[in-house]
């Protein structure tokens, strides 16, 4: 195989982690040009790109959740940095790896799409150019997102180059667009199997245009873009599913799944604790230590929801109890392995906020002895904690995964499913200036979860429905520098920020997280800037 280089990070192409419907073949003792060429060898090129993913998403959840409104400490810090914001420089380790895996990502469609045209024609070459395209726009949109204006490398890098331009963020955004234009007219129209299809490529680009219509250099048609994608995207579809069953262990390939990492035990089984992905290890406190290997999953105390994410919910609302382990038994997974719990032997009761008066307490303390009953408002980020006493989220829950916290959950982690397009359509729909249709869009959501329908909306009632309905998944720091709120609410709500800890150089704020520093040091382009924020 040859060796790829590129100069913005050390990157070492290490295919280590499959997915269950995709699964990489790697030879490394055949030439590149000889086994790529082939249609087993191109298919296996365009596998490994899928299995990057795993890379971008399945390790430490910090750059897509910390430091916003929803998610702050428990009895474990987050790395200060990323979730304060104050300290946050150039030299911050956690602003690297998303920037590393985009470009491992980038360059490895940049070979796949450079061996589609040398590689033996096969009746899904478009498709799978498709495919790529998407996967490249998809690592050039977190880019573009989290450091602004990037380099854009679209050839297959082959030999080292030690200087890259970096182009605006303008230009980033109009390169994208583009790919996924070209990626709709070429990928599959079929259900969701694992591949990209039209409407994983329509979600994505209205998410685009919508992103991009915040921007200086956005328009109000980017909004209407945005509004017609995500319709087109959710063609028709009802949220019929409830919410519950949406997050069933095992269900993630349910009809309103848009596209995922996919993981196979089987795959990661050869290292469980690496190849696997950490979303289940957040959003929680520790629930036991090694006695309880297998009887409950391994918490990390961080990401803990904050008292304005538990407050989101009201009582009709079947996302509260679907979202968060309201009641957690002697042993944890009899929630999941038991279909009868009426027997079963409760240990820990987190009381929501219409459930807290005293005789509430009294009421169900004496329906149930054994259980340690957590009042509402002493359960949430801040809490210095004992195990259990923070509530866990329980979506993310994976009955199979080893008592660890490594890599080690083989659940798929969702990246765009039905109810966020309804939601995207919503925002659209709102800033085209179209807040009928944005309400309706809205409270289909709702419907689903048996809440009333609201009458008016804002930009305030997109992100709090944004919040109930998609906790704990990998979009709330988007969410918020998307729509210019970051400072606002992640000051407002999160015990552990201020207004002034965005304060950066310049008189800048700190939005735009820095370019790595080690991406700069390795960049022989002087002319490469740093974000103002951090020069």
């Amino acid at each position: 195989m040859k060796k790829i280089i590129i100069s913005l990070a050390v990157i070492g192409l290490l295919f280590n982690s499959c997915d269950s419907f995709l699964e990489e073949d790697v030879r490394s003792n055949v030439v590149a040009e000889e086994f790529y060429v082939t249609p087993e060898g191109f298919e296996s090129l365009v596998n490994a790109n899928y299995a990057l993913l795993s890379d971008i998403y399945g390790g430490e959840a910090w750059l897509f959740c910390a430091g916003t409104d929803m998610y702050s400490d428990g009895r474990n810090p987050a790395p200060e940095d990323i979730s304060r914001y104050s300290n946050l420089s150039p030299g911050t380790r956690e602003v690297e790896p998303l920037y590393v895996n985009s470009y491992n990502a980038i360059q490895k469609a940049n070979m796949g799409l450079y061996y589609a045209d040398i590689t033996e024609q096969t009746d899904n070459i478009s498709t799978r150019i498709g495919e790529l395209k998407y996967l490249r726009a998809n690592a050039y949109f977190l880019l573009v997102q989290t450091y602004g204006g990037v380099s854009l490398i679209t050839d297959y890098i082959s030999s080292p180059i030690l200087g890259f331009d970096r182009s605006s963020a303008e230009d980033v955004y109009a390169f994208i667009i583009s790919e996924l234009n070209e990626s709709l007219n070429l990928v599959g129209n079929g259900a969701y199997d694992g591949r990209v299809n039209k409407r994983a490529v329509q979600h994505l680009l209205a998410k685009v245009y919508l992103t991009r219509g915040y921007e200086s250099f956005g328009s109000a048609d980017d909004f209407s873009q945005a509004a017609s994608l995500a319709d087109a995207a959710i063609g028709g579809q009802s949220l019929t599913i409830p919410f519950e069953d949406l997050w069933e262990p095992g269900n993630e390939m349910n009809a309103e799944t848009l596209f995922s990492v996919q993981y196979s035990a089987s795959i990661t089984s050869a290292n469980p604790t690496e190849l696997g992905n950490l979303q289940s290890y957040y959003f929680g406190s520790y629930l036991g230590g090694a006695e309880v290997a297998g009887d409950a999953p391994y918490r990390s105390y961080n990401l803990i929801a904050t008292d304005y994410a538990i407050d989101l919910f009201t009582e009709k609302d079947s996302r509260w109890a679907a979202t968060f382990m309201v009641e957690i038994f002697d042993r944890y997974y009899d929630y999941y392995d038991e279909s009868d719990h009426s027997s079963l032997e409760v240990v820990d009761y987190y009381a929501p906020k219409w459930a807290s008066s005293t005789q509430d307490s009294i009421s169900y303390v004496t329906a149930h002895p054994t259980a340690t009953f957590h009042r509402y408002g002493k359960y949430s980020a801040g809490v210095v904690s004992s195990d259990r006493e923070l509530i866990t989220v329980k979506k993310f829950d994976d009955p199979n995964e080893p008592f660890s916290n490594g890599r080690s959950s083989t659940r798929d982690i969702i990246l765009s499913r039905l109810g966020e397009t309804y939601l995207v359509a919503a925002e659209a729909y709102f800033k085209a200036g179209n807040s009928g249709t944005a309400l309706e869009r809205l409270n289909e959501v709702r419907h689903r979860a048996g809440v009333d329908p609201l009458a008016n909306i804002d930009i305030d009632t997109i992100l709090d429905e944004r919040g109930r309905e998609l906790l704990g998944e990998y979009h709330r720091w988007f969410d918020l520098k998307r729509t210019g709120t970051l400072v606002e609410r992640a000051s407002m709500y999160n015990y552990l920020i201020n207004e002034g800890n965005f304060a950066g150089n310049n008189g800048e704020l700190k939005i735009l997280r820095p370019i790595p520093q080690i991406a700069i040091d390795l960049n022989q382009n002087n002319d490469f800037s740093q974000n103002p924020a951090y020069n």
